[in-house]
Formats: structure tokens, sequence, C-alpha cells
């Protein structure tokens, strides 16, 4: 029988594929990672330019679970960790055409001018509202207008939706999006019930809400992250474009792919497939049919995201805070900004601002697909419009992600239930992406350890594997 080259391959270097293969190397396994890429991180990625600091994908991520800090312990970054400032606390949402702190306590709510009277005295109903039956598969504005009412919609959720998934709320499944605030609701009978008994039960776990839980970034940036990790794995090769996965033996995966042209082949005892859903589909679509028709049916968001520097004195608005997010109601050509030399110290020289601007989305797709000019245009009329960014711009650079996030539409989880099938049938085979368990960099590194646990309960105990060929 042909011996395998390793214990586990890992195909796709992003976030969840690092996590994975980290956990598994930890754990004894002998793991090489493939990256179609240059280099690993995915989205996640850092640049300067004129001494500031700006992202190409995700600006931070959230301290949700102690796994987080456990992998920053084992790969030597927990002391670069950077902590948000005070001022990053604030959040805005835009009404009325103007950025307005989102409150932060209850006595703030009540003062709060983001809500009207009418839509705060609504939500004193939401006690008096019996849960949807079991099994009942609604959308998150569904779900929100039935418990909360129209305006907590529009004003907190809408925008919400848009700075998380850059996503459409009459079109994301709570089951599948937000399941907590699903089982809040079956479990104590409502959201406010569900958040005050609830808290006691988050406590015993040392898993912190997203709501409540704090931002951190890295003093160099998003990207000290994913290439602390990439360091840390034994076996890592760029530049390999994997094509199929075929079942060899009852115990052997062959993973075929190319790089520089010619064939690439390893085999496995297992294999983690860690890509975007659309380039998983194409990888399994021999191996496992079902699961690649889930995988081609699960849609991305496209997003521009705009970095635009400032002098601070060309800048009315204070920018303390972390940013401001733009419900779908005000009508605007954003779905958000940071305020990013404002979010963490020494991101910027004194006396620059960097405003890192989302657009497209669900909500407007055919501006991410503009030309760069065009997109600069509307972001920085929006910008003087909603903050008073009124000078020219020190400078701007403009990224696209034209599939940029997954959509956990209405019947994911049905999708998901598929792909689940598959590893059942295919023992060794797992699947693990941000399409799978939330999106954020604190989800991926929670799935992506857990996958790592999954997997070797499955496969067993390391096998001694020959040396991988150059």
């Amino acid at each position: 029988m042909t011996a395998t080259d390793v214990d586990v391959v890992v195909v796709g270097g992003g976030i969840s594929g690092l996590a994975a293969a980290f956990g598994l190397q930890k754990s004894g396994y002998a793991v090489e990672l493939l990256e179609a890429q240059p280099r690993v991180g995915g989205v996640i990625g850092s640049r300067r330019r004129d001494g500031v600091l700006y992202e190409l994908g995700p600006n931070s991520t959230l301290d949700t679970t102690p796994l987080i800090n456990e992998l920053l312990d084992d790969v030597g970054l927990r002391q670069q960790r950077a902590e948000p400032s005070a001022a990053a606390s604030i959040r805005y949402v835009v009404r009325d055409g103007k950025p307005i702190p989102l409150p932060t306590s209850a006595g703030g709510f009540l003062t709060t001018p983001a809500f009207t009277l009418g839509a705060k005295l609504r939500l004193f109903k939401e006690l008096f509202i019996a849960p949807t039956p079991p099994g009942v598969e609604e959308s998150i504005a569904a779900f929100v207008r039935r418990r909360l009412g129209a305006e907590f919609l529009d004003y907190a959720i809408d925008p919400f939706v848009a700075g998380i998934y850059a996503g459409d709320p009459e079109r994301i499944s709570v089951p599948a999006a937000f399941p907590r605030l699903l089982a809040l609701e079956q479990k104590y009978g409502g959201l406010i019930k569900g958040q005050i008994r609830g808290a006691r039960e988050r406590k015993k776990s040392k898993e912190v809400a997203k709501n409540t839980a704090k931002s951190f970034s890295f003093r160099d940036g998003m990207q000290t992250l994913t290439d602390g990790v990439g360091r840390k794995l034994d076996r890592v090769r760029c530049g390999v474009r994997v094509r199929r996965v075929e079942r060899e033996a009852p115990e052997r995966f062959r993973i075929e792919g190319e790089q520089d042209g010619a064939t690439f082949v390893r085999r496995a005892r297992a294999v983690v497939i860690a890509t975007p859903a659309y380039a998983a589909a194409d990888i399994v679509r021999d191996l496992a049919p079902g699961a690649a028709q889930a995988l081609a049916a699960i849609e991305y968001a496209p997003i521009a995201v705009v970095a635009a520097a400032f002098r601070r004195a060309d800048v009315v608005h204070s920018c303390e805070g972390f940013g401001f997010l733009v419900p779908r109601k005000e009508r605007r050509k954003v779905l958000g900004s940071l305020f990013s030399t404002s979010m963490f110290a020494h991101r910027g020289p004194e006396g620059t601002v960097l405003f890192t601007t989302f657009a497209g989305g669900r909500r407007d797709p055919e501006i991410a697909a503009m030309a760069d000019d065009a997109v600069v245009r509307i972001v920085l009329g929006e910008l003087e419009a909603l903050v008073g960014a009124a000078g020219p711009p020190l400078w701007t650079e403009v990224v696209r992600w034209p599939q940029a996030i997954p959509q956990y539409d209405l019947g994911h989880l049905a999708r998901i239930g598929r792909l689940e099938q598959a590893e059942r049938e295919l023992p060794g085979l797992l699947f693990c992406a941000n399409y799978k368990g939330g999106v954020s960099v604190s989800d991926c590194i929670k799935n992506g350890h857990g996958v790592a646990a999954t997997l070797a309960a499955r496969i067993g105990a390391p096998a001694a594997t020959g040396a991988v060929a150059a």
C-alpha cells in the first residue's frame, strides 16, 4: 500500500486553516498546509503608508473565548496584543444624517436620541411575546420585528448585520447566524429574560457574549496573527492550487493540485478543507457531490474597502470612538466607517486621522464593482456629509473583495447539514471555514480548534509518516 506523506493535509491558509493546522500539529500529528496565494493569511493583511497602519480585511477581533489567548501564548504573540483605546467603546449609528452614540447602559438607552420614545416603550412588550415554535426558521428581520419592533430593526439590527455580514437582514437566518438569540428565546422565553438569567451560565463557561466582548488587535496589525501562526507550522507550502481530493483507500486521501505549472500530489490520512465555499465546492465535486452542491449554493457579499487619511484639522467630527454604522433606512452609499486611528494607539502620526470605510455588500453590490476612482468619490462624499471630512485626503487606498463574506441565509443550516453528512460518510474529511460557525476571526479560531479535536477523535493517534517530497 502506498504510504501517506503526512497525517493531515489542510487546504487553505486563512485563519481557519491556520488554527486547525496548528491545533493538529500541537497534538502530535504531521500536518502540511497548502495555500494557493503567495502567503498565508487569507483576507487578513496589514499595510503601512506614510506612517499610518491600515488593514486590508478585518481590523480587529473579539475576545470571546479563552482559546484565543491560549493560541497567542502557544505562538508567542500575547505580548503583541493591542488593546482598544478608552474611546473605542463609543460606537455610532447614523440617524437623520448624523452619527449618534449608541447607548452602553440601560440608563443611556432611556435618554439616547438614537431611538424614539415609542421604540423604547415597545421593548417592554418583548417580555410578554411568546417564543416561536421550535423548528421554525425566521430571518433576523422577522425575528427582531416580532420581538422588538420595526424601529429597533431599522436602527440597531440592520446596521449591525451590515457591519458583520454586509448582508440583508430579511435573508439572514436567525438559527444559522444568531443561534444565541434563538437560544435565549427558546430557553428563557424572551431576549430580555435570557440576557439577565443567561449571564450566570456564560460566566461559568468563561465565554463572553459578542455584544459585551472587547475588541483587540496587534501593535503591527492583524497580519501579526496569521504570520505568527504560519511561522509555527512545520510544513507550509504556498502557491499550491488544489484542484481535487480523492479517496484512494479507506484511510487514505489523494490531494492533487498545481504548483508552478506542474502537478502537485500529496497523500494523507485526513483532509481539512479550509477554503471559501466556492473553492471548496470545486475541490470536492467528485468526492462528495452533495456537499459540493451545498457549498456552491452559499452566496458571498462583495465589499470595497477604502482607507482614507486626512489631516485632523480637516475633519469636523471628534473621531473619538470605534466608528459608525449606517442603517439602510438612511439611504447612504456606505455601510459604515471605522475611526481607525482612534480605535488603537500608535496607528498614525499625530495630527492624522484614518477612516476605513466599507461600501457595497448586498445593499449596494454594484458599488463594489466600480472603478477605484468612482468608489473613492462616493466614500469621500459620504465622509464629508457624515463626519465633516471636508479637506482633500492625504491619500486613499482601495481594496476590493468580490466575494468577501459568506451569507448565512435562510436554509443555511440545511446546507451545512449536507457537509456534515459528507463528513460522516467520509471519515477523515472535515470542512472548516467562516461559512460554518461564525464569520469573525475569533469564531474561526474557535472552530479551527474544534476541528482539530474532532479529527483527532476520528482518525486516532498520529501515525508514522514518510518524508514529504520537496
